[in-house]
């Protein structure tokens, strides 16, 4: 248990049994007591919302189990991974896996995070590696500043890449952004 004046960004806090990570936090001093005002957003449905706790509030803090994986395979809507200790195979959906199954690759390692058994979410790289596997020409002198043009890569996600970027061609990805940095 943790008070309202212990909350901090990140912080993980369970009420009416949803799960909410605190994405803000500002202390506010009041006359007879302080009121912390906090954005929250739900680690299940994604949507946030913004919640006031005295500073003597009773919380339940939650701290999340982290496994390391390995992304092995996908068999229709389901995406398979490995437990790196125990070699326990588990299927997570797409739904659970949010952006990360724009980047996936075999043989992957990632950390899924877990709370009373159930997976809350996974932590992606910050950068991957991912071969273009289709692109346009780039033609010199197309523009008159240094453009771009789409590319497919391996995993199926269109990306914005330099005009110099070809079919075949090994970049770095951002996960974070999903924006193109560097051609490896």
């Amino acid at each position: 248990m943790i008070s309202g004046s212990e909350l901090r960004k990140g912080i993980m806090i369970e009420l009416d049994n949803v799960l909410y990570q605190v994405v803000e936090y500002q202390h506010i001093k009041m006359k007879r007591t302080a009121l912390a005002k906090v954005k929250l957003r739900d680690l299940n449905a994604g949507h946030i919302i913004e919640k006031s706790f005295q500073s003597d509030d009773k919380l339940v803090r939650v701290r999340l189990d982290s496994h390391q994986m390995q992304y092995l395979y996908t068999e229709g809507d389901l995406y398979y991974f490995m437990d790196n200790e125990s070699f326990e195979q588990m299927p997570l959906s797409a739904d659970q896996l949010g952006d990360a199954v724009n980047y996936l690759k075999e043989g992957m390692s990632l950390e899924v995070s877990s709370y009373r058994g159930e997976v809350i979410g996974v932590e992606m790289p910050i950068t991957v590696e991912l071969q273009i596997v289709e692109t346009g020409p780039g033609f010199k002198g197309d523009t008159a500043t240094a453009g771009t043009k789409p590319a497919t890569l391996e995993t199926g996600i269109t990306i914005q890449v330099p005009m110099f970027v070809n079919e075949g061609d090994i970049i770095k990805v951002d996960t974070r952004t999903g924006t193109y940095i560097e051609r490896v």
